[in-house]
């Protein structure tokens, strides 16, 4: 009896209505569900675990040439669902007018949908080509914990295959993004000495050389000239907490700092940058730690992503970024450095919103665009 291949819209409300929220995330359950639908079709799985019930999925066909494969990625975690009240129920992905709702609906499970339902229809396809791989993630929401570790096993990553090409299937509406920003999350220290309130000359107030701290990085100016497209890097602090009460002088102080850098700026030195600002008083402590990506549009493959985005939408995009980061910046280098694209069916202004929905006829396209691709892909004479 042949095997039926999943619809993609059903496939998605299958993956909204299991619940990885993260934290605590629980992916273990939908990779396995994810697994037990491709291995039928002849893909080699692997589940990776980097905490418990914190897994992982890479499945792969193998080509018969020796050349780079299509890789897609995408996350099977979603975000808590907020305070406010949704109006339809965030783990029913019920469908009303055309939109599909539940919470990852468009952040990102439509996506994982997309991009495995097509590389089931090109499975035999990409066994006579150059082969595809998937790799679909646990713990993106939190800072791609679950790409990093990942990325870090030489036998997952020899598993998957160098990558002629990369899409990333985060919501953007079908619209293909070259690139985004990196993210460096800071948690800036200090310490003092705690005394009482009334006699403050006493002790020393670490809260002070934080707030010092934080009107010096106010005037703090990157060095790097911006990029064409994403502007310069940005820096914000976000949180400042100390003291335990009102009648003591705090002895410990923090803050925390929000930077996006641009493709190419090196985190390190920028990390020494903000340290001799801040001085020797002020510890400063990685937090998340993402670089950015960008493949020009120049680029012949990005031009092909272009001309077929152009046929399913019906407009010639034009070059954009994004300011999010993605599991590209724990993915990119490992597997090959592949010209990169961002690209999925999901709205990028209803990711972490309430009533989060997708456009069903989106879902539809986006598998499309993605059989296309991985078509494509497999008849390339050279990379």
């Amino acid at each position: 009896m042949p095997l039926s291949v999943p619809d993609p819209i059903k496939l998605t409300q299958d993956l909204i209505r299991f619940n990885t929220i993260n934290p605590p995330g629980n992916e273990d359950q939908i990779c396995a569900f994810l697994e037990q639908l491709l291995k039928p079709f002849g893909f080699e799985c692997r589940t990776i675990e980097f905490a418990p019930r914190r897994s992982s999925l890479v499945a792969r066909i193998a080509g018969s040439s020796n050349q780079k494969n299509i890789c897609f990625t995408g996350h099977v975690d979603v975000v808590p669902l907020g305070s406010r009240a949704w109006q339809y129920d965030p783990f029913a992905a019920e469908i009303h007018e055309g939109k599909l709702f539940g919470r990852g609906s468009s952040d990102m499970k439509s996506g994982i949908a997309a991009m495995v339902v097509a590389a089931i229809k090109t499975a035999e396809i990409a066994r006579q080509g150059h082969g595809i791989s998937l790799i679909i993630t646990a713990g993106e929401e939190t800072g791609c914990e679950g790409a990093f570790y990942l990325a870090a096993q030489k036998e997952v990553v020899d598993f998957i295959g160098q990558a002629g090409c990369f899409v990333v299937a985060e919501p953007t509406a079908n619209e293909p993004l070259t690139g985004h920003k990196g993210a460096l999350w800071l948690r800036a220290k200090a310490t003092g000495i705690t005394a009482h309130g009334s006699m403050p000359e006493r002790g020393e107030n670490a809260f002070y050389k934080i707030a010092r701290g934080a009107l010096a990085l106010e005037q703090f100016q990157f060095e790097n000239e911006p990029h064409p497209l994403m502007g310069q890097a940005t820096l914000n602090v976000g949180t400042a907490k100390a003291g335990i009460n009102i009648n003591s002088v705090p002895d410990s102080a923090e803050m925390t700092l929000d930077i996006r850098s641009i493709p190419g700026q090196n985190h390190q030195h920028l990390m020494g940058c903000l340290c001799k600002l801040l001085g020797p008083q002020i510890r400063l402590e990685p937090i998340i730690d993402v670089q950015g990506f960008y493949t020009p549009a120049t680029n012949a493959w990005i031009q092909h992503v272009y001309q077929r985005c152009q046929e399913i939408n019906g407009v010639m995009p034009q070059e954009k970024t994004v300011s999010f980061f993605s599991d590209a910046s724990a993915l990119k280098e490992v597997i090959g450095d592949p010209p990169t694209v961002v690209l999925g069916p999901g709205q990028p202004e209803m990711a972490h919103q309430t009533d989060e929905f997708c456009f069903v006829q989106k879902i539809t396209d986006a598998t499309q665009l993605f059989e296309q691709l991985i078509c494509d892909w497999q008849t390339q004479s050279s990379h």
